[in-house]
């Protein structure tokens, strides 16, 4: 089993003035180790319009890398705009994660549009940044991963890596839409494609965790790393109704694999759970690990999925 301490809430938006569209939530986080720094990109929203619908942008802050909970800054502007009419990211970018390539920095998002009978539809983009990652440009108008006869809609939730010489994109992909009181709800499983240059993509066209509380379990944000042999993977999950409360929320799951295709599920090493008080007393999701200095840690979503900002917690022993 993993021991993971909990350090506390880093970032909460709602402190962040003079940015209107950074108004709440900070979703999804995603680190890059820089030398004075860590960066960790995270996606937010402004308030809502007129008609309750809301967008949401991707945005950083900056933790000092020998004290994390000292911010340095936080973006002026979104690292991307949102897409253009009828394109695949017209009302949001969430979530991103960042990988650097040589001297540029490659992101892997989320693209939203609305739809007439489901609230969204959901793939997977990309964009460069030449600038440290401060700015990224889109690697064009369309998405680089979207639906498919086997998986035909909401593909989210990217992860990117680079085992043995080769790119991996974790993601999720949709099963099915839910009615639930009349609203419906998406059910999500984890997936992967692989690729040689990052830009064109083959899909596993497999379902790499095994659901555990139920058949429509929704599975989300698959962060994969090696350590010690093998590969790990911390990912949340959920069930597919009546979710947005303590009972049915989000906790964070755990896999393991010799060789990134087939996964053991064993949730009992999560290691990590929700708190008996604060903000992540309703439930724990979005894990994001990254190794600093000679320590591991995870970074994560609390109550109402990052609606007040994102925690860190520490492993305590080593990776097995």
């Amino acid at each position: 089993m993993f021991r993971w301490k909990k350090l506390g809430k880093v970032f909460t938006p709602q402190e962040v003035q003079g940015r209107p569209w950074l108004k709440e939530f900070a979703q999804a986080p995603a680190s890059l180790v820089m030398d004075d720094v860590v960066r960790i990109y995270f996606s937010c929203r402004p308030s809502s319009d007129a008609n309750g619908q809301y967008v949401s942008y991707s945005a950083f802050v900056d933790l000092d890398r020998q004290d994390l909970f000292k911010v340095h800054q936080v973006a002026e502007q979104p690292i991307f705009q949102l897409g253009g009419l009828g394109e695949f990211d017209e009302f949001g970018t969430y979530p991103v994660s960042v990988l650097r390539d040589g001297d540029i920095i490659r992101a892997y998002y989320a693209g939203w549009t609305r739809c007439e009978s489901v609230p969204f539809n959901v793939a997977i983009g990309a964009a460069i940044s030449r600038d440290g990652g401060k700015n990224f440009i889109k690697m064009g108008s369309g998405p680089i991963l979207s639906y498919s006869p086997d998986e035909p809609f909401v593909l989210s939730g990217p992860k990117i890596r680079r085992f043995n010489g080769q790119w991996q994109l974790f993601y999720i992909a949709g099963r099915k839409w839910k009615s639930v009181d009349g609203r419906a709800e998406p059910v999500y499983k984890i997936r992967m494609a692989t690729s040689d240059d990052g830009l064109y993509w083959t899909k596993l066209n497999k379902d790499l965790v095994e659901s555990r509380v139920e058949e429509d379990e929704a599975q989300a944000s698959p962060d994969v790393f090696y350590a010690n042999g093998k590969y790990h993977m911390f990912f949340c999950y959920r069930y597919s109704s009546h979710y947005r409360g303590k009972q049915n929320g989000y906790r964070i799951g755990y896999a393991s694999s010799s060789n990134l295709v087939d996964w053991v599920r064993d949730d009992s090493k999560a290691g990590i759970d929700v708190s008996e008080q604060g903000w992540d007393v309703e439930m724990i999701s979005y894990p994001h690990v990254f190794e600093l200095d000679g320590k591991t840690y995870m970074a994560y979503l609390g109550d109402q999925v990052g609606r007040y900002g994102f925690g860190l917690a520490v492993l305590e022993g080593r990776l097995e």
